[in-house]
């Protein structure tokens, strides 16, 4: 796994971040950014997972990159909603972190498939998915609004988490007995 850089760590995104994640938001998708009540209700959903990397040296921390995803509990699918690095900082493995977290929890919710768009004009985000296992399946035209940019549909299935061996009894009423 990639690790971030000196001076950044990862955490899970809170509500309070709006305003932080909105201004890297716009700054990464001037023309198509969501609107901070769509933001807003990602970060209050049961469903989501929301993770933010900032910086932690120099002051107040600086949010320099986040991501989402959505996954309603017990669905085997899940969606990436979102992901942004701030300009300054891309090249730095940042969004390989962010992604990772992402398809971690997706394993953890017992996802077996993820699914995502990306702007058919983004090579470099297309070759971060590619490079996890993601494929091309399917295109909608002129998704990204007001630019009439395409949108590639990516999907990768995942592998089951490994789980820990169990070192002590089961839960209550999984007893076995020996006859």
């Amino acid at each position: 796994m990639t690790s971030l850089p000196d001076g950044l760590r990862l955490r899970r995104a809170h509500p309070q971040d709006l305003d932080d994640v909105m201004w890297l938001e716009h700054a990464s998708f001037p023309t198509d950014a969501w609107s901070a009540a769509q933001m807003s209700a990602e970060l209050w959903s049961p469903h989501g997972h929301y993770v933010v990397v900032e910086t932690t040296e120099g002051g107040a921390p600086t949010i320099v990159g986040y991501a989402g995803l959505s996954s309603l509990a017990g669905n085997p699918v899940a969606d990436v909603q979102t992901i942004a690095v701030a300009a300054e900082h891309r090249g730095y493995g940042i969004g390989r972190v962010l992604f990772t977290e992402l398809l971690d929890e997706a394993r953890r919710r017992g996802v077996h498939e993820v699914f995502l768009e990306v702007r058919a004009d983004n090579p470099v985000a297309q070759a971060m998915y590619t490079g996890f296992g993601f494929e091309h399946i399917a295109t909608r035209p002129r998704y990204y609004q007001p630019d009439g940019v395409d949108a590639w549909v990516m999907r990768a299935e995942l592998a089951a988490a490994p789980t820990a061996p169990r070192t002590g009894p089961g839960p209550i009423g999984q007893e076995t007995r020996d006859d």
